[in-house]
């Protein structure tokens, strides 16, 4: 067994076993905490974040102050086949800290880092805006330089850990207008800023989100992360490095929805026989099976690019796209191999269909995908 496939399996484990923890939880903020305790409990944050700062070493396929790719992807995959709230607790932690060891704020990060692998501090990356979701350019949120630091004032959406983070590693601009790509700037905001509002709203897979809004919020120059300019770059290097892992907690799902309907289908009984017997339904399980086992592959192929740090944009692109289209699709096969039980609040069919929807739309939707492959296609033709 390799390393990579032991890592996986070993969340998987890790995962199922939290999960009815997890789900004892009063509230969704409770089922996040219970779900960041677990993992910290049980050293799996480290995955997430770099070794040079308390992260897990990734057995020498990146550089210390870095995180695997390789090993990111089989953590969530395993995880999201166990749990998806430890899958998305998990990768939060990282989404939200990474840029300060991206951006080279050495002093922050180690300042931080520690007490975010350790679970007693809660990250968020906040970089999304009404008007500014797959173009991040189009960021208006402002940061105007103070005698003090920077005060920033704007609001951002859809943000993950919202109301429990205790940071919010957030992009602003601080310099032109929407659309000026050269003028932004990446800062660390803590959630105690005076100035710093939360408003929750609920989505199909209950978990902590919510907007994030800035009232002339004051931070200290320390707080800049890397310099001026700088902020779509690092937000752009984030989303590069954990994009991936997108499309493998994807699979993740996928093969948890597939090993859910394998097994109502041989144990569920119509007509006289089994329902595993009926052709129709064995031609969706070979389908599911073999559309996973190639999103797999792209997933596998993408992180190994990742990590290589060679030109890996649409080989990402084409992972991300194809392995959660395809796990979308398998979790709504499984409803449906349910019947009502399928559409039933709290099975397990139920819960992955709307867990896997939104995996089509965060870290860039699956049209961003396609535009950023067909770019790659066009580019390479007109060079040849």
């Amino acid at each position: 067994m390799s390393e990579l496939v032991k890592l996986q399996s070993d969340a998987e484990q890790a995962a199922r076993s939290m999960q009815a923890k997890v789900a004892c939880a009063a509230d969704e903020d409770g089922a996040a905490s219970v779900a960041l305790g677990l993992l910290a409990e049980n050293d799996w944050l480290g995955w997430a974040l770099p070794e040079a700062y308390g992260g897990r070493a990734a057995g020498g396929r990146v550089a210390a102050d870095e995180v695997s790719v390789e090993a990111l992807c089989a953590v969530r995959r395993g995880l999201a086949r166990g749990c998806g709230m430890v899958d998305l607790m998990f990768v939060e932690q990282g989404l939200g800290s990474y840029a300060l060891a991206l951006g080279g704020a050495r002093d922050l990060a180690q300042e931080l880092m520690a007490e975010y692998a350790a679970g007693t501090r809660i990250a968020a990356f906040a970089v999304t805006e009404q008007g500014a979701g797959s173009d991040l350019a189009g960021v208006s949120t402002r940061a105007v330089r103070t005698d003090r630091g920077y005060c920033l004032t704007g609001a951002k959406t859809f943000i993950t850990n919202a109301g429990i983070a205790h940071d919010y590693t957030l992009l602003a601009r601080v310099a032109g207008e929407p659309g000026d790509r050269s003028g932004l700037a990446m800062f660390r905001v803590p959630a105690s800023a005076r100035g710093l509002e939360v408003k929750r709203f609920e989505v199909m897979a209950s978990h902590p989100i919510g907007e994030v809004i800035l009232n002339d919020v004051q931070v200290d120059h320390r707080d800049l992360i890397g310099e001026e300019g700088q902020g779509l770059d690092l937000a752009l290097g984030v989303l590069a490095r954990f994009r991936t892992s997108v499309a493998a907690a994807a699979v993740g799902f996928g093969e948890r929805a597939l090993e859910e309907s394998l097994a109502h289908l041989k144990s569920r009984e119509q007509f006289g026989r089994s329902l595993s017997s009926f052709q129709g339904l064995r031609f969706d399980l070979a389908e599911m099976d073999t559309r996973l086992a190639a999103a797999a592959l792209l997933v596998s192929h993408a992180a190994a690019c990742v990590d290589a740090e060679g030109d890996s944009t649409a080989v990402v692109a084409r992972a991300k796209l194809f392995a959660t289209e395809t796990a979308s699709w398998v979790c709504d096969k499984a409803v449906q191999h349910h019947g009502g039980l399928g559409v039933r609040r709290g099975t397990v069919v139920e819960l992955l269909f709307r867990e896997v929807r939104a995996l089509r739309i965060y870290e860039g939707t699956s049209e961003i995908q396609k535009l950023i492959i067909a770019k790659h296609l066009l580019n390479q033709d007109s060079s040849n």
